[in-house]
C-alpha cells in the first residue's frame, strides 16, 4: 500500500510541477505581449480555404483533460521521467518562443451561437491568449502523450485519433495557424531526442533512430511551406524528403526491414522514386566512406564484407557453392551476387536493434548452411558499409560455428576486422543472441 501510495504521489508531484511551470510561462507570455502595440502573423495564403468547424472545440478543449490523465497513466519511473522533463522542455522552449518571435493569431472567428459549444469559445475568449501562437502547445503536448496513451491497448486506436483530432482542432477552431502545427511538431521530436525513454535500453533504439529521421522530416517541411510562401511552388519539392524521412522514422519505429527490398533483394521502381533521396545517400556513403571493401576471412570458409562492387569481387572467386547473405536494407545486390543460386536477403536496418527472434533464427540458418557445406563451399555475409551489420551476424556465426564464448568472439572480431564497430547497446543485444 505505501509503494502505492508513494507512486501516485510521484505522478502527482509530477503534474503540479508541470501545470504550474505551464501556468507561469503561458500567463506571463501572454500578459507581457498584451502590452505589445503591435505584434505581426504569419499566415500561408491556402489557410483562408480552412472551415471552422465550432464541433471540433470539443477534441481541443480535451487536451487539458489528458495533460492530468497522462501523469497518473504512466507505468514505471523511467516513463514518468521522460514525459517530466519533455513536458517541461516544450513549455520552457515555447514560451522563450513566444517572448523573441511573437505571432498573433489574425483570420476572423465567425460566432458561435450554439447554445453548448458557445460556452467553450466564450471560455476561449476570456482565458485564452490570441499572442502564444508558435510552437503550439497544443500540437507539442499531443505528440508528448503519445507515447503513454499508446500502451493503453485497449484504447489506443481510439486514443490515436483523437489526438490526431485534437491536432486538428486547433486549425479548425481558428486558435492556430500552419506555422504553429509545424513549429509545435519540430519542438515535441527535439524532446524526445533530449529526453529519450530508457536510452540505455537496446530494445528502444530504434525508437531513438525514427525520432531523427521525424525532427528532420518536420524541420524539412517546415523549410517547405517557408520557402512557399517567399519563393513559390517550387519550395514544395522539400516536402518529398520531408516526407521520406518521416515515413522512413515509421518504419523504423515498427522495425519494417524490408520497407525498401522485398524477399528477393529488390527494390521496386515506385520505392526508388519515393526513396530517391535516401537511396542517393547510402550510395554515395557506400561508394566513399566503405572501408571493408573486400570480403575478409572470419572463419574457414566464412567472410565478412561491405557491400561489395565487381572490381573488389577481383580476388574473392565465387561458385555456385558460394552462399551469399546481403544484411543491406538500402543497396540492391550487385548483379554477380545476385544470381548465384544461394543468395538471401536477410535486411537489417542500419544502425537500428534487429528482432531477437529473427536474428536467432538467421544464424541457426547460416550456421546449418554451414555444416553442409562442400569442399571449396565458402558463405559471404555483408551489409552496405561493414562496419556494424555484418560484424553483428560475424560475431554471432564465429561463436556458434567456433564454440566461442561472446566475449571472446567479440574480441576476435575486433582483431580481424579494424573498421567493426560494436556499440554497448549492441553489446547487450548480442548478449540476448
Amino acid at each position: 500500500m505505501d509503494e502505492k501510495r508513494l507512486k501516485i504521489e510521484q505522478k502527482f508531484s509530477a503534474f503540479i510541477l508541470c501545470a504550474i511551470v505551464f501556468t507561469v510561462v503561458y500567463n506571463y507570455t501572454a500578459l507581457h505581449l498584451s502590452k505589445q502595440e503591435a505584434i505581426p502573423s504569419f499566415v500561408f495564403d491556402f489557410e483562408k480555404y480552412i472551415p471552422f468547424l465550432p464541433w471540433t472545440i470539443i477534441p481541443y478543449m480535451t487536451s487539458g483533460l489528458f495533460f492530468v490523465l497522462v501523469f497518473f497513466l504512466c507505468k514505471n519511473k523511467e516513463q514518468l521521467t521522460a514525459l517530466t522533463y519533455r513536458i517541461l522542455f516544450v513549455t520552457i522552449m515555447a514560451g522563450i518562443c513566444f517572448l523573441l518571435f511573437p505571432l498573433k493569431f489574425s483570420l476572423e472567428k465567425p460566432p458561435t451561437d450554439h447554445f453548448l459549444l458557445g460556452y467553450p469559445f466564450r471560455f476561449l475568449e476570456i482565458f485564452d491568449s490570441p499572442f502564444n501562437q508558435a510552437p503550439s502547445l497544443h500540437i507539442a503536448y499531443a505528440f508528448i502523450f503519445w507515447p503513454v496513451l499508446r500502451n493503453v491497448k485497449k484504447l489506443r486506436t481510439f486514443f490515436m485519433l483523437w489526438l490526431l483530432l485534437l491536432g486538428l482542432s486547433t486549425l479548425t477552431t481558428y486558435q492556430h495557424h500552419f506555422i504553429d502545427i509545424l513549429s509545435g511538431s519540430v519542438l515535441a521530436h527535439f524532446s524526445f531526442i533530449l529526453f529519450p525513454y530508457r536510452k540505455n535500453d537496446f530494445r528502444y533504439r530504434n525508437f531513438q533512430i525514427a525520432n531523427f529521421y521525424f525532427l528532420s522530416g518536420w524541420i524539412m517541411a517546415s523549410a517547405a511551406f517557408i520557402l512557399y510562401k517567399n519563393s513559390g511552388a517550387t519550395g514544395l519539392l522539400i516536402l518529398w524528403p520531408a516526407i521520406m524521412s518521416i515515413v522512413i522514422g515509421y518504419h523504423y519505429q515498427k522495425n519494417t526491414v524490408r520497407f525498401l527490398k522485398d524477399k528477393n533483394g529488390i527494390i521496386s521502381l515506385w520505392r526508388k522514386v519515393f526513396y530517391a533521396p535516401y537511396l542517393m545517400i547510402y550510395w554515395v556513403l557506400w561508394r566513399f566512406f566503405r572501408k571493408n571493401k573486400k570480403p575478409l576471412l572470419i572463419a574457414p570458409g566464412i567472410y565478412i564484407s561491405s557491400r561489395p562492387d565487381h572490381k573488389d569481387l577481383s580476388c574473392f572467386t565465387t561458385s555456385n557453392h558460394t552462399i551469399i547473405y546481403d544484411l543491406s536494407a538500402e543497396m540492391e545486390e550487385i548483379s554477380k551476387l545476385k544470381v548465384l543460386p544461394d543468395y538471401h536477403s536477410a535486411p537489417f536496418l542500419d544502425i537500428g536493434i534487429p528482432d531477437i527472434e529473427q536474428t536467432k533464427t538467421l544464424i541457426a540458418e547460416i550456421t546449418e548452411h554451414y555444416k553442409k557445406l562442400p569442399e571449396g563451399g565458402q558463405i559471404l555475409i555483408h551489409c552496405t558499409m561493414g562496419f556494424t551489420r555484418s560484424s553483428m551476424v560475424g560475431i554471432l556465426v564465429m561463436k556458434n560455428i567456433l564454440s566461442l564464448p561472446l566475449e571472446e568472439a567479440i574480441t576476435t572480431m575486433k582483431s580481424l576486422n579494424k573498421n567493426a564497430i560494436i556499440h554497448p547497446y549492441l553489446q547487450e543485444f548480442l548478449k540476448k543472441n
